[in-house]
């Protein structure tokens, strides 16, 4: 299937690694032009290198911190200089959610709710805000948020928060925006293969002397029975972002492998 994206125009904040990294190289092979975003600038540099040397599309690295507007500003109109034009924001820039976070209510402080709010959902109202105004004066774009999981489980507050919140944001945006021929969705990976996760289970692997596999199996707790790579979740996204996707809007899509036994509706 020709998903149409060939010289379309995307920004994908959190692009560096992880999810968005393997968006930015699925949007890429599919044709489109990339700008990624990230803090580090020494990372961004190697994964543009290494999208463009494998994609061949052009990949450009903006270093970027989402929980600053005038950061962020910056970051759309160097896309816009760069490429032309913006057709693609894809925002997958979280601070990530470890194990040592604390998940009761007595340890969940303001802070630790606001630092959850203040990148991942804030970050998602500002760039969106930077680049809709492209978008609707070409009457045509794509914003796919990237949430989890988190959203339909109550382990953590300010996991769930974080998660609910960016999920509300894309329903607001997309009901106001789609008049003008901009869909908005949000995509909820749960338990995905990344770096990250491959580093420590590998050192666990090293530590304990149980097969990577095996530990993998141990945390694949959805429906398929096997983790989910990010490359997978990447493949949704980039049918989110092309002009076949038309009839999804506003909605989520879980990109887990199934939550066992739970309905959703």
């Amino acid at each position: 299937m020709d998903l149409g994206l060939t010289a379309k125009r995307a920004i994908v904040t959190g692009g560096s690694r992880g999810i968005g990294y393997a968006i930015a190289r699925a949007l890429a092979t599919e044709g489109a032009d990339v700008v990624i975003a990230a803090r580090t600038a020494a990372d961004l540099d190697i994964a543009a290198k290494t999208l463009s040397e494998e994609t061949g599309r052009r990949i450009v690295p903006v270093p970027t911190d989402t929980g600053d507007q005038a950061s962020v500003d910056a970051l759309v109109a160097r896309a816009v200089a760069e490429l032309g034009g913006v057709d693609i924001l894809v925002n997958s820039a979280a601070t990530p959610w470890s194990a040592n976070k604390p998940t009761d209510f007595a340890a969940t402080t303001d802070d630790v709710v606001r630092n959850e709010v203040e990148i991942k959902v804030l970050g998602c109202l500002r760039t969106a805000r930077a680049v809709a105004p492209y978008l609707i004066e070409q009457g045509w774009g794509r914003i796919i948020n990237i949430s989890g999981l988190g959203a339909r489980s109550a382990n953590s507050i300010a996991q769930t928060v974080r998660n609910v919140s960016v999920a509300a944001v894309t329903k607001n945006l997309a009901d106001e925006l789609g008049p003008h021929g901009i869909n908005v969705t949000v995509v909820h990976p749960g338990r995905t293969r990344t770096e990250r996760l491959a580093a420590r289970l590998a050192e666990e692997s090293a530590e304990t002397g149980t097969p990577i596999a095996e530990l993998e199996q141990q945390i694949a707790k959805n429906s398929v029975n096997r983790l989910i790579d990010a490359s997978e979740v990447a493949d949704v996204v980039a049918f989110l972002a092309s002009p076949r996707s038309i009839g999804i809007t506003g909605d989520a899509i879980a990109v887990g492998g199934g939550v066992p036994g739970a309905v959703y509706y």
